[in-house]
């Protein structure tokens, strides 16, 4: 008999999203608009404490949005982190923007504000800082957000990983000019696919919905004046959000756990690190990351080939934007510059590329499960 299937990060369902969703079928409510869009942009904004928001079709289009509102166009540049996923940086290039890809640092493999600084010196000018906070680990925002402040550029936060990390008791995703969520299936809050872009600023957000219901024009007839876009959330999709808000605290209560027994579980492994955390956050601990001590033989594969084994699903750090066939030619910043003038420098991202990987995550994890994934893992060091 095969071995029960343990996944990283899969949704997990309590009721009340399906009660939402007959709500919007009992109520012919059936399209990208409705009762349940216009209470869950309330209901998330009320959450994360921030005035306006606007219920989109992906974290994707959320940050696209963004881009858009914040004026990127043709040869403007775009300085983001690097280690992320690919949906973070795509953006950029749909508005045929200059992404340069920004170096982590090590104290929570988020962007280096020093490499920040250096980006700066190199292009003075961008049009936009687009910070991530991985694995639901806020960023340094005070030395970032200064940064950002000190050259009148305005800062998005990806925080489509992060929902419900605060730093210094706020929500990441409402520190700055926008910030965006995603509820992508294996999310901590989960719509099927979706995404929230929030601001302070209600014009923003109401830009936003305007440009993703395809700019429309306030006429009788069909007119439009700009090229807008299908990134509304549907009704339908909206109650399975309103449903899974209120687990949130519950679901990231059981990440943080999770992060807590695999730390207990390795500290006897001096080879083995857990993705570090920001002593000024509290991370909702979306994925628990390790990373291997350099020099140890056993490498991120092997581990993910024993737990594969045991149909246990888990992953690599994502590869670094930098490091993608697809932006080669794009520049990169490290704390010691530019790669394009030191391409021998060693950077962090690739460093915890080459070296780490995610564990799995899942909130349904049983006590079995944990121990069976420890003791997985443990071997592969000789414990």
């Amino acid at each position: 008999m095969a071995d029960k299937k343990i996944y990283l990060s899969s949704p997990t369902m309590h009721g009340e999203e399906q009660e939402f969703i007959k709500e919007a079928f009992d109520t012919n409510w059936v399209a990208p608009l409705g009762p349940n869009v216009n209470a869950f942009e309330k209901e998330l904004a009320d959450y994360v404490g921030i005035s306006h928001a606007s219920a989109l079709s992906a974290g994707t289009a959320a940050i696209h949005l963004a881009l858009r509102i914040l004026g990127v166009g043709e040869g403007d540049v775009v300085f983001v982190s690097s280690l992320t996923f690919s949906a973070t940086c795509n953006p950029i290039v749909y508005e045929k923007g200059t992404p340069v890809f920004i170096d982590s640092e090590t104290d929570t493999w988020n962007m280096d504000p020093e490499a920040l600084k250096k980006a700066f010196e190199k292009y003075p000018n961008p049009k936009a800082v687009i910070v991530v906070h991985l694995y639901g680990t806020p960023a340094k925002l005070d030395e970032i957000m200064e940064i950002c402040a000190e050259h009148n550029v305005p800062l998005i936060e990806d925080a489509a990983e992060s929902l419900g990390s605060t730093y210094k008791g706020k929500h990441t995703g409402t520190f700055g000019k926008i910030g965006i969520y995603s509820f992508n299936g294996n999310k901590i809050i989960t719509t099927s696919g979706g995404g929230m872009l929030v601001s302070e600023d209600e014009e923003i957000t109401r830009k936003a919905t305007f440009l993703a219901t395809q700019a429309r024009d306030a006429a009788r007839h069909y007119q439009h004046s700009q090229i807008g876009y299908n990134y509304r959330m549907s009704n339908i999709t909206a109650g399975i959000g309103r449903g899974q808000l209120l687990h949130l605290e519950e679901h990231k209560a059981r990440k943080k756990a999770i992060y807590e027994q695999y730390k207990e579980g390795f500290a006897d492994i001096p080879e083995i690190s857990l993705n570090p955390l920001n002593k000024e956050g509290d991370a909702n601990c979306w994925l628990t990351g390790m990373i291997i001590k350099e020099g140890c033989p056993v490498t991120p594969d092997e581990v993910m080939d024993a737990l594969a084994e045991h149909n246990i699903e888990s992953r690599p750090v994502w590869k670094p934007m930098h490091l993608q066939p697809v932006f080669a030619e794009c520049d990169f910043i490290t704390a010691k510059g530019s790669r394009m003038e030191a391409p021998e420098v060693k950077d962090v991202a690739a460093d915890v590329f080459h070296r780490g990987l995610c564990l799995p995550s899942d909130i349904k994890n049983t006590e079995e499960d944990m121990k069976l994934i420890i003791d997985i893992v443990r071997k592969c060091f000789g414990r």
